[in-house]
């Protein structure tokens, strides 16, 4: 049947109406929180005291929604154990989670509140989103009963999972997705989901994807999101504990939103205790915004704007060959001079920049890491090395790393190099840095002295070279090109 020309006409209308309302741009929000603790978490509570608990959370969270949204903000990221903390037992959190439905039901619980029982947060959350009118993203938890024909069933008779969830800005559920890679003691308190999800929405203003904190260190979900659907920006809710020199929360973070070329809202808790701090909005460009502070107890909005689709952007970086430069340099003949050196566990190769220009290589297995560079002054009070590991990282998870690293030592004493360092004096005039990597997935990272990122102070070339475009203008910690080498798990 052909159709009517009348209803052409309202299509073709249709299709113009949603291409205006698109928007080239959008205003992000992040919001890292100073989470209200539960005094006993290893103890059980009461359900009535578990929500008063939350409610105590999310009248901080209210806040800052509210404020992001009169400031324009199109959707706000709140921090992952954002509600209701961490350290629990199994039994002892499970007053602190709801029955989370599949956002295919198409619900909005602000208006249905008891559609699928009692969910006050659930409800809350959504009408932060819909009075707002705001897309609000949070983590809490999601409980599933199960009984006996399934073999995987706990025998408590029920799956915990930590999850996220998205409310558009009318208070809908859109998005709902289970932590697949839980880290550590999480394991004791929730479940592995059966498979790993991949969770995806559109949005006016581009298509978004979401997973959470040591999801982002894995192939699933995380490069799928990116290199398989084409998403343009991730949310990460995280409580991501800070791990000098190349896993602090917000250079890794821009980072990898660099060398995945995405937009990655990252909002992370605040704990000084537990180094927990760092958060940000980054684009494939650099950082439009990010907060780290590791000296107060408060709670911090971030708000940016990006591009609602970052690959068609001018801006965009071009695809790097990460290993073209480095594998024409030459072969890597062996060194007195190298030393051995740990880094979060990994056996590094370490050489010393003993000049205060020069250029310099270092090898360990397939990986030669390639420096050149040239100090403002050479200081003798502190020592740089140039490093390369090249292997499989085992501690609190197992995944493979090929990593190329200039960095500050803690001291003089070159065992030292490789301990956590925040700060520097050195400048250095010029730097450039490339390797044989095996990966497709690296991640360029410069440091400055105090934690401090370099947005718009160093660049990728196409060959995969990470340099400086001017001589930097804050003392230098590390620069990295952190390879995760996701092919190999």
């Amino acid at each position: 049947m052909v159709p009517s020309r009348p209803l052409v006409c309202a299509v073709v209308f249709a299709l113009a109406v949603l291409q205006a309302l698109a928007s080239d741009t959008f205003i992000a929000a992040v919001y890292e929180h100073a989470v209200i603790l539960p005094p006993a978490p290893l103890e059980q509570v009461s359900p009535d005291d578990a929500l008063a608990l939350m409610n105590r959370n999310m009248d901080v969270l209210e806040g800052a929604i509210k404020e992001a949204a009169q400031k324009g903000a199109h959707i706000i990221v709140t921090p992952e154990d954002g509600i209701y903390g961490w350290l629990f037992t199994r039994e002892s959190i499970y007053p602190y989670l709801e029955d989370i439905p599949d956002p295919a039901v198409d619900w909005t619980p602000c208006t249905d509140p008891t559609r699928f029982g009692t969910a006050p947060v659930q409800e809350r959350l959504s009408c932060m989103a819909r009075n707002n009118s705001i897309y609000v993203v949070a983590n809490i938890g999601d409980k599933k009963p199960c009984n006996s024909s399934d073999p995987r069933c706990p025998s408590d008779g029920r799956y915990q999972y930590n999850t996220d969830v998205v409310f558009d800005s009318e208070g809908k559920l859109v998005a709902r997705y289970h932590k697949y890679h839980l880290f550590m003691s999480e394991a004791k308190y929730f479940n592995y989901p059966k498979e790993p999800e991949v969770i995806t929405f559109e949005t006016p203003f581009g298509k978004f994807g979401i997973f959470t904190c040591f999801d982002v260190l894995f192939r699933e979900p995380a490069v799928v999101l990116v290199s398989e659907l084409q998403v343009d920006t991730v949310l990460f809710p995280t409580a991501w504990m800070n791990v000098l020199p190349f896993l602090t929360a917000v250079e890794f973070h821009s980072a990898w939103a660099m060398g995945m070329g995405v937009n990655f809202l990252a909002a992370n808790t605040h704990n000084t205790i537990m180094s927990m701090t760092g958060s940000g909005i980054y684009a494939p460009d650099g950082a439009r915004a990010y907060y780290y502070n590791m000296k107060t107890e408060d709670g911090h909005l971030l708000i940016a704007e990006l591009d609602s689709h970052p690959h068609l952007s001018p801006a965009s970086p071009p695809a790097v060959s990460w290993s073209s430069y480095a594998l024409n340099v030459g072969r890597c003949l062996p060194n007195d001079s190298d030393f051995s050196g740990l880094i979060f566990h990994d056996q590094f190769t370490f050489t010393e920049l003993t000049e205060p220009e020069g250029s310099l290589t270092v090898c360990q297995k397939d990986l030669h890491c390639h420096l050149s560079y040239k100090m403002t002054r050479k200081r003798e009070d502190e020592f740089y090395v140039l490093g390369a590991f090249d292997g499989l990282h085992v501690v609190e998870g197992q995944y493979y790393l090929q990593i190329c690293t200039l960095l500050k030592c803690k001291s003089t004493d070159l065992s030292t190099c490789g301990q956590p360092v925040e700060t520097a004096q050195t400048k250095f005039d010029m730097f450039s840095l490339s390797g044989t990597f095996g990966t497709t997935y690296v991640f360029p990272e410069v440091l400055y002295s105090g934690v401090q990122l370099a947005p718009g102070e160093f660049k990728v070339l196409k060959d995969g070279r990470l340099i400086s475009k001017a001589a930097p203008t804050k003392p230098v910690v590390t620069v990295t090109l952190f390879g995760r080498w996701y092919e190999k798990d």
